[in-house]
């Protein structure tokens, strides 16, 4: 065996990381490497894959050097870092903020992918709490139609389901990316998961506390029941292979089962603290930035209102500038008529004069003659004519005047106050600045090459007795909340307008009878529970 250094990839769901092993290197020294470069402290989930020479799919086992396994021999060995087993509820059980990405982000994955079958209605709602985990809240200013064009937001399956372009989807998956408002971004994962972990499973299950043991030999996979009455459930896989795998995964299963049951270890109670204490921190943190945020938001609708109010302003300048230009014409005007009246009465003082004169010219004149006189009556008649004319003009004028000057008083009397305001509203710049450890591992079924037979005991005495089924209580996270289970449905409707009937796959078909039937994942695992260990055997030979 070369004692130079073999190069190692593991793939996390976010990363990827290279490391060199010696040929002496086991799978756990592997894995400890792994969990400590990620800083993962909750490694009881994990697992290290790997494709083997044959092409299969298969977990890394820890107790074994890593160069003695079925590892394609390639320059680089390549390791996928994935989640081996999950939590009965996310929101009780999960600790770390990095496993519940990686969770997120492997969830995620299986969904979009289709491994996981998701139905469409709820696909958008998933899709929206990806958005909120991916990019915060959404801004209507920001976030326009097409920005998700690059996200992959929905499974194919569903896209080809529906007679609706990308544009439509995402319009419906922002309507309800905008409810989320608020929402940090872990607890937008946690919801996801919530949501996830309700999806559909398989009608037919065997609880742990019905099984004794379970074991193999060859091809031949045998469940032994607790209920002695009942006939041993036996299936037969095509590869030995494929039993030694089962059988690991069971083991590891039913350990997390027990774990789960028992009281949590010192070191599960000190990251259980330590990680409530970050998250009382950081919803604190979040609830600072809200204020601030809503500060901001206030700041900004004062300074709008503001901008509104001095625009309101100059448009009353403007009207009274309007108004004060239209006294100025009157006064200049009134001046005008006023110079006009003086003249007038100017002339009206003339032509009394001469009046006057021609009437003292008729008295001095007595003896003129007759023809003179009347000649001196038309003068003076007429002369007084135009007087009185004149006189009636001036009374016109005068008239007239007084109107304007009244005008121009009013127009005087009005307060004309420009008023400008100048508000500086200051709005902040708000960033978000956001380690592993040892823990227990489930226990693996070790394997040694020529193993063609294992028995394993896997009971708990009184574990019935002793240990609540929680699942049993539980409720789907839409019936919990009425809100968004109508909100669902509304949906649900709409997008039966524009299904496409020659697309729906066998699993929506069942996805649909349960629905009618008002089945779901917490109602099935109460009905596996319901009945006997025999029928559920009889069942699964009767498939």
């Amino acid at each position: 065996m070369s004692k130079n250094p073999i190069n190692v990839r593991v793939i996390t769901m976010d990363a990827e990381l290279e490391f060199s092993i010696q040929s002496s290197t086991s799978g756990k020294q592997l894995f400890d490497q792994v969990v400590k470069t990620i800083n993962l402290r909750e490694i009881w989930y994990f697992g290290l894959q790997y494709t083997d020479n044959k092409g299969f799919s298969t977990w890394l086992k820890l107790n074994k050097k890593v160069l003695k396994q079925d590892v394609k021999k390639e320059p680089i060995l390549q390791f996928k870092f994935r989640a081996k087993f999950y939590p009965e509820d996310v929101a009780e059980e999960i600790i770390q903020d990095v496993t519940l990405r990686l969770f997120y982000l492997q969830v995620k994955d299986l969904i979009l992918s289709d491994e996981v079958y998701c139905p469409p209605d709820q696909a958008v709602l998933l899709a929206s709490y990806a958005m909120q985990a991916k990019y915060g809240d959404y801004l209507k200013d920001k976030h326009l139609p097409g920005t998700l064009a690059n996200d992959r937001l929905l499974p194919q399956r569903v896209l080809n389901q529906f007679k609706m372009n990308i544009n439509e989807w995402e319009h419906r998956v922002m309507n309800w990316w905008q409810d989320h408002r608020g929402m940090n971004r872990e607890t937008a994962m946690i919801e996801y998961l919530k949501i996830a972990q309700d999806l559909d499973i398989p009608k037919v299950g065997f609880p742990w506390s019905e099984i004794r043991n379970i074991s193999f030999n060859d091809k031949k996979f045998v469940i032994k029941p607790v209920d002695k009455k009942s006939q041993d459930f036996v299936f037969y896989a095509p590869r030995l292979r494929i039993n030694k795998r089962i059988l690991a995964l069971c083991m590891g299963n039913h350990e997390l089962y027990m774990r789960r049951r028992k009281p949590d270890s010192i070191e599960v109670q000190q990251m259980k603290q330590q990680a409530k204490e970050e998250r009382i921190q950081r919803q604190m943190e979040q609830e600072r930035l809200q204020k601030e945020m809503k500060a901001r938001e206030a700041a900004e609708q004062k300074q709008l209102e503001y901008k509104a109010k001095m625009l309101s302003m100059q448009d009353e300048m403007e009207q009274t500038h309007k108004e004060l230009e239209a006294a100025q014409d009157r006064i200049r005007r009134l001046e005008d008529e006023l110079y006009e009246l003086n003249q007038a009465k100017r002339l009206l003082e003339q032509k009394e004069e001469e009046l006057h004169e021609l009437n003292r010219q008729m008295q001095s004149e007595r003896a003129m003659s007759t023809e003179e006189r009347n000649r001196l009556l038309r003068e003076i008649a007429a002369q007084e004519n135009q007087v009185t004319a004149m006189r009636s003009e001036v009374q016109i004028k005068t008239d007239k005047m007084n109107k304007l000057k009244e005008e121009v008083e009013k127009g005087q009397n009005k307060k004309f106050v420009p008023n400008t305001a100048v508000t500086h509203v200051h709005t902040g710049i708000y960033d978000n600045n956001a380690n592993g450890g040892n823990g227990h591992l489930p226990r693996e079924f070790n394997d040694p090459g020529d193993l063609t037979n294992a028995h394993v005991e896997l009971t708990y005495e009184a574990e019935e007795n002793n240990y609540p089924q929680r699942e049993l209580d539980r409720q789907n996270v839409t019936d919990q909340n009425q809100s968004l289970k109508k909100k669902l449905e509304m949906l649900t409707k709409e997008l039966d307008n524009a299904r496409n009937q020659q697309a729906i796959t066998d699993f929506d078909i069942l996805h649909m009878e349960n629905r009618r039937q008002g089945r779901d994942r917490y109602k099935t695992l109460r009905q596996i529970r319901c009945g006997n260990t025999k029928r559920r055997i009889d069942q699964y030979e009767n498939m």
